[in-house]
C-alpha cells in the first residue's frame, strides 16, 4: 500500500476481534463519514424525489454540477452507493455524487435502495432497475437528457450498476451512455481462486465479503444468478462503453480483471483504470485518500467522452 493508505490504517486501529452485528456496522458506517470524506463541495442545485418502486417508494437525490445553470438538459449518472448491501444511504456517499457532478458536468442521481438484513435480494436490484427508469420516465421534468443516461456505483453499488445495465440491454428500452463500475464485487459465488491474500488489516476483507454476500444473498444456490454475479452473465455483449476502476489491495480486485477481460472480449469498450497502492473503499475516505480526486476525474472525462 501507499504512505496514505498505511497511515489511515493506523489511524482506524485494529479491526475487532469479532464481527459487530449488523446494527453497530450501520452506525459505524454513519459516523465514519463525518471523519473521512472532506468538506463538501457546493452543487449548483440538489433536490429530493421519491422514485416509484416494486415496494413503495425509493429516496432519490439527484445533484445538479456547479457552473450548469445555462444548460437546459444535462447527462445523468444514476448512481448506486457502496456498502455490501448492507450499509450506506444518501448521505454516505454525498461527496462523491457532488465531485462527480462538478467535475463531469452532469446530473448525479443517489439511490436509496433497500439494504439487508431487512431486505435480501433481490430487493436492492429491483429499487435500482426501477429507479433508472423512473428517471428516464421523468428526464424532461427533471432537466435531463434522456438519450445521455449512464449508471455507475462502488462495491456493492458496482455490483448493482453491472447487473442492471445487463437488465437494461436485455430490455432494448434504454441505451445507456456509460457504465462506470468503481470496485465492484461482480461475482458473489466465492467460487473464484481469488481468495486468500487479504484477510486482515484492509477496509475490506475475505471474511468481510463472505459475510456481506451470506447477507445478501442467504441462498447460496442463487449467488452464480447474473443479477446477483454479474460475472456470469451469459454475454456481456451490448453492454455501454465502461470504466472499471480497480484498487490493488481489495479482494475483489481479480474478480474486476476477469471481468474487465470479458467485457473487452465480447466487444465492449472498455477502459481500465487501475490504482495499485489503494485499498478497496478509498474514494469513500479522500480526507485521508487524496487518490479519490484522481478516480473521480477519470470518472468525469469517461462521462464527458460519451
Amino acid at each position: 500500500m501507499d504512505e496514505d493508505s498505511i497511515a489511515f490504517m493506523k489511524k482506524r486501529g485494529p479491526a475487532p476481534a469479532s464481527t459487530p452485528p449488523p446494527e453497530v456496522l450501520k452506525k459505524n458506517y454513519r459516523n465514519g463519514r463525518l471523519v473521512n470524506q472532506p468538506d463538501l463541495p457546493q452543487v449548483l442545485q440538489v433536490r429530493e424525489y421519491a422514485a416509484e418502486g416494486p415496494a413503495g417508494a425509493i429516496a432519490v437525490r439527484l445533484y445538479r454540477g456547479a457552473g450548469t445553470a445555462e444548460l437546459k438538459s444535462l447527462p445523468l449518472l444514476v448512481f448506486y452507493h457502496g456498502g455490501g448491501w448492507m450499509l450506506g444511504d444518501l448521505d454516505s456517499h454525498d461527496w462523491l455524487c457532488r465531485m462527480i457532478a462538478n467535475s463531469a458536468d452532469c446530473e448525479v442521481l443517489a439511490v436509496d435502495y433497500r439494504l439487508t438484513p431487512e431486505h435480501v435480494f433481490p430487493a436492492a436490484y429491483e429499487d435500482c432497475l426501477a429507479a433508472i427508469h423512473w428517471a428516464a420516465a421523468n428526464a424532461e421534468k427533471l432537466g435531463l437528457d434522456a438519450n445521455r443516461i449512464s449508471v455507475g456505483g462502488d462495491s456493492a453499488g458496482g455490483n448493482l450498476a453491472a447487473a442492471v445495465a445487463i437488465a437494461l440491454r436485455d430490455e432494448g428500452k434504454i441505451a445507456l451512455k456509460n457504465q462506470v463500475l468503481i470496485y465492484p464485487g461482480v461475482d458473489l459465488s466465492m467460487s473464484g481462486n481469488y481468495y486468500g491474500r487479504f484477510t486482515k488489516d484492509l477496509i475490506l476483507t475475505d471474511d468481510a465479503v463472505r459475510m456481506f454476500a451470506a447477507y445478501y444473498v442467504p441462498k447460496a444456490e442463487d449467488r452464480k444468478d447474473w443479477r446477483v454475479s454479474p460475472l456470469f452473465a451469459p454475454t456481456l455483449k451490448g453492454l455501454p462503453p465502461s470504466l472499471l476502476i480497480i484498487s490493488g489491495f481489495d479482494p475483489l480486485s481479480p474478480q474486476d480483471e476477469e471481468y474487465a477481460e470479458r467485457l473487452e472480449k465480447d466487444g465492449v469498450a472498455t477502459k481500465v483504470e487501475r490504482y495499485p497502492g489503494q485499498m478497496h473503499g478509498f474514494m469513500s475516505n479522500a480526507r485521508f485518500l487524496p487518490k479519490a480526486y484522481d478516480a473521480v476525474e477519470k470518472i468525469a472525462a469517461q462521462l464527458k467522452a460519451n
